[in-house]
């Protein structure tokens, strides 16, 4: 059986199923998700999730709430690990009306998933890389895994609305995720941890 290790651009992928409006979706399972992808020939030995915390805001306040059960109830998965980067806050201001407003910026996520994935190639833990994102930037240590590393391959999954011709070109092999794998990779309503205390899906999730 082939080693998969699969690595989730955590912000890419969301912003896939937003694009969709798939809301239903946000309780995503992305261990049974990876698995939905693999081969027959294919097993998957790690998940590798990568994101960044987020704050509320005057629009959303319970923002940062959702993302914290979210996490709490990926943190239950076993062989799944959360790398996280972070958000840079930056002011805006239009040039015509002279508005100004804040926004952020996601950083470090891209280089977290490349370090991760060279580590990986180096310690031969896998025989399939397989990445669930459509972020050109990764182009790098794409190549660079197929060029130091003949013998392995770098599948890349994009997320709906998600592709990068650039990853097309370089990857082993590219599809995009359907619906269907997101239906059927849901997290139980309720998922309780190790302690007792039982994360719910979100109100607003369903």
């Amino acid at each position: 059986m082939d080693r998969v290790i699969a690595y989730v651009d955590g912000f890419n992928l969301y912003f896939g199923m937003k694009s969709m409006g798939w809301r239903r979706y946000y309780w995503l399972d992305v261990q049974q998700l990876a698995r939905q992808l693999l081969r027959p020939s294919q097993q998957l030995v790690s998940t590798k999730y990568f994101t960044s915390r987020v704050s509320a805001t005057p629009g959303d306040p319970d923002k940062n709430r959702r993302q914290n059960t979210y996490l709490e109830a990926l943190g239950t998965l076993p062989d799944l690990s959360i790398r996280y980067g972070h958000y840079l806050q930056k002011r805006l201001s239009c040039g015509k009306c002279k508005a100004t407003w804040e926004t952020y910026d996601e950083k470090m996520t891209d280089v977290n998933i490349a370090v991760e994935m060279m580590a990986d190639a180096f310690q031969d833990r896998f025989d399939v890389a397989l990445l669930v994102s459509g972020d050109s930037d990764l182009s790098a240590p794409v190549e660079a895994v197929s060029r130091l590393f003949p013998s392995k391959r770098v599948v890349v999954a994009f997320p709906p609305n998600r592709v990068s011709k650039r990853l097309q070109l370089i990857a082993t092999d590219s599809f995009v995720i359907g619906r269907r794998k997101f239906a059927l990779s849901q997290l139980p309503d309720e998922v309780p941890k190790s302690i007792g205390f039982i994360l719910r899906r979100p109100a607003s999730w369903h």
